[in-house]
C-alpha cells in the first residue's frame, strides 16, 4: 500500500516530534546539517504535495520542520530551488532504483521485468510525497514547469533506450512514442494507485507488466518470417 503522506519516509532523516505535555529530562540534541536539510525538504514535500507549490509558504516549510528562515536559505536559495532539488533527485533516484534492479536481475530481459516494475512501485510507495511532485503536471512557476518537461524527457528517454537495447526489433519512428507510452502509464497508473492507497502493490505492477508484454508480444507478431 501506499504510505501516507505524513509519514516521514519520504526524505529520510528528520527531526523528532516536539513532546507535549511536560518537560523532558534529556537534552536537546542539535541536528547536524544533513539533519536539518533533510528536515527542511520533508516538509516542503508534504506541503507541496497535499497544498500544491504555489499555495505553500516559505513561513510553512520552517514551521513544519522546525528550522529558521535563515537556516533554509542556508541550504535553498528559493523555494523555488528547493522544488526543483527535490524534483530531480526523485527523478533520478527512481530511476537508479529500476535500473539496478534490471542490470543485475538474472534470466532474459522479460524474466527480468516483473522486478524491475516492482522495484518502481517500490520507490513510489517509499516516497509518495516527492513522487506526486515529480508525477503531477507542474506550478504556474515556468522554470519549474520546464524542469519538468526536461525530466520527462529524460525519462522518456532512458525508456526509449531500453526497448532498443533490449525489445523486439521495432520501428525507429515509432520508439519515443513508444517509450512515451511507457512513460506516461507509469506515472498515471502510480498517481491513481497513489489515490487509492488500500490497492496492493501488486496490482499496477501487475497490470504495468501486462501492459509491457503485450505491446512488445504485439510487436513480435507485426515482424515478417
Amino acid at each position: 500500500m501506499v504510505t501516507s503522506a505524513s509519514s516521514g519516509a519520504d526524505t529520510g532523516v528528520g527531526p523528532s516530534p516536539a513532546p507535549t505535555g511536560g518537560v523532558s529530562d534529556a537534552p536537546t540534541r542539535r541536528l547536524s546539517a544533513p539533519q536539518r536539510r533533510a528536515s527542511i525538504e520533508q516538509a516542503a514535500a508534504q506541503l507541496f504535495a497535499q497544498r500544491g507549490y504555489d499555495a505553500t509558504t516559505v513561513a510553512e516549510i520552517v514551521a513544519r520542520a522546525g528550522v529558521s528562515k535563515p537556516m533554509l536559505y542556508r541550504h535553498f536559495e528559493s523555494k523555488r530551488q528547493l522544488q526543483m532539488s527535490l524534483l530531480e533527485r526523485r527523478r533520478d533516484e527512481l530511476a537508479t532504483a529500476t535500473l539496478d534492479s534490471f542490470l543485475h536481475g538474472e534470466g532474459t530481459p522479460q524474466r527480468r521485468l516483473p522486478a524491475m516494475i516492482d522495484a518502481w512501485f517500490a520507490h513510489v510507495e517509499q516516497h509518495s510525497d516527492t513522487s506526486r511532485l515529480l508525477f503531477q503536471d507542474a506550478s504556474g512557476d515556468e522554470e519549474v514547469r520546464m524542469l519538468q518537461q526536461e525530466l520527462r524527457r529524460r525519462q522518456r528517454a532512458a525508456d526509449v533506450a531500453l526497448l532498443r537495447e533490449f525489445g523486439p526489433p521495432l520501428p525507429e519512428e515509432e520508439l519515443e512514442a513508444l517509450g512515451e507510452i511507457i512513460r506516461s502509464s507509469l506515472t498515471g497508473l502510480a498517481l491513481w494507485w497513489m489515490d487509492n492507497p488500500d490497492i496492493p502493490r501488486a496490482v499496477p505492477v501487475a497490470a504495468m507488466i501486462r501492459m509491457i508484454r503485450g505491446m512488445l508480444s504485439a510487436a513480435d507478431a507485426s515482424e515478417p518470417d
